[in-house]
């Protein structure tokens, strides 16, 4: 059986590119083969996608967006189901796979041990997150949003002697 990755080699999304490389990097670390198939240069590869994406799971305007996973012609999801099944461990059941001998699929994560950071993440979902770049624009606004400003005392030299204050009138002050 050979896994499919239908992506777009000349997407302009970096939000695409990014979950293509995740993919297909993940597939790779695992050692699952997988094709490749570039719906950005083969307009059959992209109708065939397009044709055999499940109504349930195309978006509202219809066009299925890469990554799509199949493991020959059975779909099994875009990134936002393989995701799920990476963070729940079972990439093997999501692509119709059987797991290698020793492979142990986690126990499930109680959702009081997640705490409230991740609760929180996971009522967001994946389409929810912020892209790279609002991400990055974020995390600048948070650090310039309370400038914390460190006065610093010039060295000074122990071969320059100090100057002593002078009055206005141009005398020395006296201690």
């Amino acid at each position: 059986m050979v896994i499919k990755v239908f992506l777009a080699s000349s997407s302009g999304s970096t939000a695409i590119k990014k979950k293509q490389q995740d993919v297909l990097g993940f597939l790779e670390a695992l050692k699952i083969d997988y094709t490749q198939l570039d719906i950005a240069s083969n307009e059959e590869n992209r109708m065939w996608m397009r044709e055999n994406v499940p109504g349930e799971k195309k978006p509202t305007n219809g066009i299925p967006l890469p990554p799509q996973i199949f493991n020959e012609e059975s779909y099994c999801g875009d990134y936002e189901t393989f995701f799920e099944a990476k963070e729940d461990n079972s990439v093997y059941e999501f692509l119709g796979l059987t797991p290698p001998a020793g492979f142990k699929k986690k126990p499930p994560v109680e959702e009081e041990a997640q705490g409230e950071e991740g609760e929180e993440e996971f009522e967001r979902g994946e389409e929810d997150l912020l892209s790279e770049e609002e991400e990055e624009l974020r995390h600048i606004e948070e650090e310039t949003e309370e400038p914390v400003v460190e006065e610093q005392e010039e060295p000074v030299s122990e071969e320059e002697p100090q100057e002593e204050p002078v009055s206005e009138e141009g005398e020395e002050a006296e201690d």
